[in-house]
């Protein structure tokens, strides 16, 4: 499929998005293994979350979707049945990553698999900590998908991550729940703790501080009734590009600010963007608030160190930002961008060309000078949804119209994004 996407005089509204993916994925997770039927409002309507409603079905959890409010009748954590087919996690990372954790604890073997991209994505970083807890797996050339787990009695360990991911914090400490014992994680700098805040939110037993987490299994989750936030990922191409359209305010209801995930509204501020948090309450553990921004001048700025870590999905909207700003951006450290659904640094460059804007990569990230002009072109998602949208954004600032390929790709994370677009931009 194409979009083709016109320059926009302005953008204004008030709008509610769709329910943040990584929580999304924890609670259906976590719902699966506690004891209970429990309802979870605002599931995000992502195709990447619905792999996850999936998969949990294909082990015999009883799933109920009714738009945005499901219902997942949770059998225990050894209430899963033995797959009779393989588990496909479509496009989604997270699903394959995190339910691996809770596989690993189960009596029988279950074969994980997903689509050419997630195909091409290394597990070793899960499968090294579930190995040493007892699990057996096997991938493809040792490292990508499928992956075929041999689940069975798990011991606890004390796991220090070599590098940050709040992905393989959470594998590890979900697959403490089924070890017998303390299940502690160590992480080399700050990432999102969506998995923490659920876990207690479900009555475990979890302890946490600066870099580390540790739960003691095997553990007892009870079924709840849960709220997901508005996706703060998918905010982060409207507050672009409410930012860099000249005259524009918009209000984004009901998004989830995680302080594991301020970073970029830090940043977007430091960077110039008027951005404004007009009310914040709590809700299941989560801070919710709504935010406003306006069209901005911007200055641009640098992403590196742990930084690069904390705003990994948001760099290629960010990017954007960066080319039409007075100092540009640069970001370094972020080699990670290299083996997500695309080498999201090549995929970046080359539509950023496209539409005529200089940009000089490195191995770890690039450089895009300031004070750019996006021009009419056509681009290239290659079936990544960040990619789809983040030039979606640009769009809004070019010479002319833009026409984006495969744009069916922003489904993976926000069916309603090219519906949400139109309607800000009249």
């Amino acid at each position: 499929m194409q979009e083709v996407i016109r320059p926009a005089a302005r953008l204004q509204g008030r709008f509610r998005l769709p329910g943040d993916k990584s929580v999304s994925h924890r609670y259906a997770m976590l719902a699966s293994v506690a004891e209970g039927t429990s309802v979870i409002h605002n599931y995000s309507s992502g195709a990447d979350c619905h792999s996850t409603l999936g998969c949990i079905r294909t082990l015999g959890i009883q799933v109920e979707v009714d738009g945005r409010e499901v219902k997942i009748h949770g059998r225990g954590l050894h209430g899963y049945q033995a797959p009779q087919t393989d588990l496909d996690a479509g496009n989604s990372g997270s699903t394959i990553r995190m339910l691996s954790g809770l596989l690993a604890g189960q009596p029988f073997r279950s074969r994980l698999i997903g689509d050419e991209s997630l195909s091409r994505r290394p597990m070793q970083r899960i499968m090294a900590p579930l190995e040493q807890m007892g699990a057996r797996i096997s991938a493809c050339n040792g490292s990508f998908p499928p992956l075929e787990i041999r689940g069975g009695p798990l011991r606890p360990i004390d796991y220090s991550m070599p590098v940050a991911s709040a992905q393989v914090k959470s594998c590890v400490l979900l697959a403490g729940l089924l070890a017998d014992g303390e299940t502690v994680v160590r992480e080399p700098s700050r990432t999102r703790d969506h998995t923490e805040v659920a876990l207690r939110e479900f009555g475990v037993d979890l302890e946490s501080g600066a870099g580390w987490a540790r739960v003691k299994g095997p553990a007892k989750l009870e079924a709840r009734e849960l709220t997901v936030p508005g996706d703060l990922s998918s905010a982060a191409f409207f507050l672009v590009a409410g930012a860099i359209v000249p005259g524009s305010d918009l209000v984004l209801e009901g998004v989830g600010l995680n302080p594991t995930r301020a970073a970029l509204i830090d940043f977007l501020v430091a960077a110039g963007a008027q951005v404004n948090v007009l009310d914040m309450k709590m809700q299941n553990g989560e801070p919710v608030g709504d935010l406003r921004v306006r069209g901005s001048q911007l200055k641009g700025g640098v992403i590196d160190k742990q930084l690069s870590a904390a705003l990994i999905d948001e760099i290629p909207v960010l990017a954007i930002l960066g080319a039409v700003s007075t100092e540009g951006l640069t970001v370094r450290d972020a080699a990670e961008l290299r083996i997500k659904e695309t080498d999201r640094i090549e995929t970046v460059a080359s539509n950023l060309r496209r539409m005529g804007v200089e940009i000089e990569t490195r191995e770890d990230g690039f450089h895009i000078p300031g004070g750019q002009q996006f021009g009419a072109a056509t681009v290239e998602s290659h079936g990544d949804h960040r990619i789809a949208m983040a030039f979606a954004v640009a769009a809004l600032r070019a010479g002319g119209d833009v026409t984006i390929e495969e744009s069916e790709a922003a489904s993976v994370s926000f069916p309603e994004f090219w519906s949400t677009l139109r309607g800000i931009a009249g």
